[in-house]
């Protein structure tokens, strides 16, 4: 089951991200921590006990009018290929009332193809739009990424939207001027 994390609540949040994502991929602790504030930003845990220090899975979501965006999900490397990803993702998608997309890296290991793949599996499009995530903070880099959609593809008119809305709220930058 997922429950939505408090601030109290968000030190196994910030450890399994450090572990689960490369520098570029995660703010500093302090800058996602206020992130809780955001109305429109909520993180889901999977825990056995929801007293208990540890988490199986967590999930960051924002959620905006017309689509929502998983911006980090990460399962415990105890847990995983036990299900608990698939059906944690599975919850999620019922309990949106709105599309759901998220970003992942090209296939170009072992590691990446079996991420996409995972998602691909869990009914994941992978959008073959060019896209880049922005830096997720200050000193980060850009990174060249999918964007994954459920359910279907975007058209480039829905991809645009997306990208734009992304750009300016999660990464507080301005959309590309591009054909796209």
């Amino acid at each position: 089951m997922l429950t939505p994390v408090k601030e109290q609540q968000f030190d196994p949040v910030s450890r399994l991200m450090e572990i689960s994502f490369p520098p570029d991929e995660r703010r500093p602790y302090k800058e996602q921590k206020e992130l809780l504030k955001q109305p429109q930003y909520t993180v889901y845990t999977v825990q056995e006990d929801t007293h208990a220090p540890d988490i199986k899975a967590f999930l960051a979501v924002w959620q905006f009018a017309s689509f929502a965006f998983l911006e980090h999900f990460a399962v415990n490397p105890d847990c995983r290929c036990s299900g608990v990803g698939s059906a944690a993702l599975k919850e999620l998608i019922g309990l949106l009332p709105v599309p759901l997309c998220l970003e992942a890296e090209p296939p170009t290991d072992a590691l990446s193809s079996r991420r996409v793949g995972f998602y691909q599996r869990n009914g994941f499009y992978v959008n073959e739009y060019y896209y880049v995530q922005p830096p997720i903070s200050n000193g980060k880099n850009p990174l060249p990424l999918l964007l994954l959609t459920y359910g279907a593809p975007v058209t480039t008119e829905e991809f645009r939207m997306i990208r734009n809305t992304l750009y300016q709220t999660v990464y507080h930058c301005s959309p590309p001027k591009d054909s796209v």
